[in-house]
């Protein structure tokens, strides 16, 4: 956690494991821009919410008046077709940046229909930088350096990563400053997240001294279920306050928000999931995880 972080008043609501919820209040506009704070949301099960975390995080970061990019790091560019960009139709992607010296980063950036959101779009050409870039001096570093240009335009970078461990997965987590886990209410999505920690233990220690966990956060809960309390639950006596205290509820406005190719903070901006991914970007704010 960052040690700018606020001190939040508490309340007398409780969160999804009995703590005081506290009032995350919305944060004061910025004076000026970046550096950015890098965070790789990252959860190598695939299901899990992490394309729709990533998406309306960062828009609801963008209403509270950060600019915010979000790197599309997935072959099947999901998060791409989210904000309606057509990844497949593009000369270039994030692909040509980690391959050609040459490509300009800001070519590249896409402007997405919400104020202060970029993208950099990523399509199927993406699955072939992993077999590529195995023989690169410095693989690991790639990212870091395609990215190191723009750090100043931006306050916060999201790179949504494949739900795998591999290469490109350790190219975000080597750039980033912080990791957010999304986590689905489910025992089988618990399972690998002890994995995952394992994996951003060997990438602090070995290529990225600053990196650290900024939270778990659970998604698609269904606080009626018997199951879905039990894994929230299970979550924080495991890994105690690295356990976020917002929850994303399951509900059918998110894919269609996907379907619209828009966050559902503007696609339905009264929804209770709407308000769950502005209470997750006020909570990453007062922690010091982001501007």
């Amino acid at each position: 956690m960052n040690s700018q972080a606020q001190n939040p008043v508490l309340s007398a609501t409780l969160d999804a494991v009995g703590r005081p919820l506290p009032v995350f209040r919305a944060p004061a506009p910025l004076a000026s821009h970046g550096p950015a704070r890098i965070i790789a949301m990252c959860n190598q099960k695939g299901g899990v919410g992490k394309t729709t975390t990533t998406i309306n995080l960062a828009a609801a970061l963008a209403e509270y008046g950060r600019r915010v990019l979000i790197v599309d790091f997935d072959p099947q560019g999901a998060a791409s077709v989210g904000l309606g960009i057509n990844a497949h139709e593009l000369d270039q992607t994030i692909y040509n940046l980690l391959m050609e010296r040459g490509a300009d980063i800001r070519s590249i950036i896409r402007q997405t229909a919400v104020e202060n959101l970029d993208l950099l779009p990523a399509n199927i050409d993406l699955s072939a930088a992993e077999v590529q870039l195995v023989g690169e001096v410095a693989r690991e570093n790639v990212l870091a350096r395609v990215l190191r240009p723009v750090l100043d335009d931006y306050d916060v970078v999201l790179i949504d990563c494949q739900p795998s461990l591999g290469l490109l997965t350790v190219n975000a987590l080597t750039a980033a400053h912080g990791v957010v886990i999304p986590l689905e209410c489910e025992f089988f999505a618990l399972r690998g997240v002890a994995l995952l920690i394992e994996t951003i233990d060997k990438v602090r220690d070995r290529l990225n001294p600053r990196l650290e966990v900024d939270g778990i956060v659970a998604t698609m809960y269904d606080p009626r279920t018997l199951h879905s309390r039990e894994v929230v639950q299970r979550v924080h006596e495991a890994f105690g306050d690295r356990l976020m205290h917002t929850v994303i509820g399951r509900t059918v406005k998110f894919p269609d928000a996907s379907v619209a190719a828009e966050p559902i903070t503007t696609y339905a901006p009264h929804h209770s999931g709407a308000a769950a991914y502005r209470q997750l970007a006020r909570e990453l704010v007062a922690r010091g995880d982001a501007a």
